[in-house]
């Protein structure tokens, strides 16, 4: 099951260097295309699949990663422009059940994701090192996260979501 609902592993993170942190930058520039590639031609059927027993289906992540990236977006804002801001966590679980996220199409979603990524990444490549260091507060873990762990989380956290995709599309021989 570990597969299943991590089939890229758990998230760890061990430091970031300027290497790793023009890799990741990279990865997230390849990501929306990435994406659109994988649910290209999908069913209404196939979006309303889930990913794994009692997840969310393609529809309901695909609309999640938009919802992630404009939070991604606000929270490197926030940190890059306020003293160590406390961020608004968003409820994900409750969020993928609203109407939007289970019923309509992923298309709005795909774009918001593209636009989002786009200005994010303009965003990252104009960071220094030192800025990266910059944090905000979650009040719901009740730690400090550091820019440079939340750029490889959000890294990380695309790619799991796109590898359920993928790992479904492989399995069901889409």
């Amino acid at each position: 099951m570990e597969n299943v609902t991590y089939p890229i592993g758990r998230f760890v993170f061990e430091g970031m260097t300027a290497m790793q942190k023009q890799e990741w930058i990279q990865q997230i520039q390849q990501y929306p295309a990435l994406l659109r590639a994988t649910v290209e031609g999908f069913s209404q059927e196939q979006l309303d699949t889930p990913y794994r027993t009692s997840g969310w289906t393609v529809r309901q992540a695909v609309h999640h990663i938009a919802d992630f990236s404009i939070n991604v977006l606000t929270r490197f804002k926030l940190a890059l422009t306020e003293n160590n801001p406390t961020i608004k966590p968003f409820l994900e679980e409750k969020w993928v059940l609203l109407t939007d996220t289970r019923s309509m199409p992923i298309e709005p979603s795909l774009s918001i994701i593209d636009g989002t990524y786009a200005r994010l990444l303009v965003l990252l490549k104009s960071m220094s090192m030192a800025e990266f260091e910059r944090q905000f507060y979650h009040p719901e873990k009740g730690v400090q996260i550091s820019l440079k762990f939340f750029l490889s989380y959000s890294r990380w956290h695309s790619y799991h979501h796109l590898a359920h995709i993928q790992a479904l599309k492989q399995r069901n021989e889409w």
